[in-house]
């Protein structure tokens, strides 16, 4: 029977990098699998559902809240996200790190349903900084913007929760450093 794979969750505010350094780390470790969250919220650009995220309407999205199918679930920027369970433990009892790329409060309601749940967060290298990539992806009206912006504070006040934090100043290094953390992760010898 293979070894129960890793819970591994990452966060970030909007335009903090999580969706892009978990692109990297995926096709660079064959180990790690992502897991693709149930939203409320319209295809960006080039996403499709299944690849990125399972697209579904509120009223789907509610009926799964009520029978209890997410590890965890929340309501970011006026949509609804959520992490099905099934899909988590079927990649876990296969031995595979499952990853997971969510908001601070999915990450939270993570860790309290599984304290083995490794919690990293993703800082960016100042307020201004992120600023600039929100603006810069070109995928957000200004109110929203502005909105996102508001958050990322309360957000980035939540890293001390966490039991990692990496500051995304370059990519490559942010990405080596999350590659240390699995490695040692990986190697740490776990009581039963």
């Amino acid at each position: 029977m293979p070894k129960r794979g890793l819970l591994i969750v990452i966060s970030s505010p909007s335009g903090g990098g999580k969706t892009t350094i978990c692109e990297r780390l995926l096709r660079h470790d064959r180990l790690l699998s992502q897991s693709i969250s149930m939203t409320t919220r319209s295809p960006r650009g080039r996403e499709r559902y299944g690849r990125e995220y399972y697209f579904i309407d509120k009223a789907g999205f509610q009926k799964s809240i009520r029978a209890q199918q997410f590890l965890e679930w929340a309501q970011v920027h006026g949509h609804y996200y959520g992490t099905l369970k099934a899909e988590v433990e079927k990649q876990q009892r296969a031995g595979r790190d499952i990853v997971l790329v969510i908001d601070v409060q999915g990450g939270l309601a993570v860790k309290r349903f599984n304290p083995e749940a490794i919690l990293i967060f993703i800082k960016p290298p100042s307020f201004k900084a992120l600023e600039a990539r929100l603006r810069g992806r070109g995928t957000d009206e200004r109110p929203t913007i502005s909105g996102r912006l508001r958050h990322a504070r309360l957000e980035m006040a939540q890293a001390l929760n966490y039991d990692y934090v990496v500051i995304n100043r370059q990519l490559p290094e942010a990405v080596r450093q999350i590659e240390a953390v699995l490695t040692a992760e990986r190697l740490k010898v776990r009581k039963r």
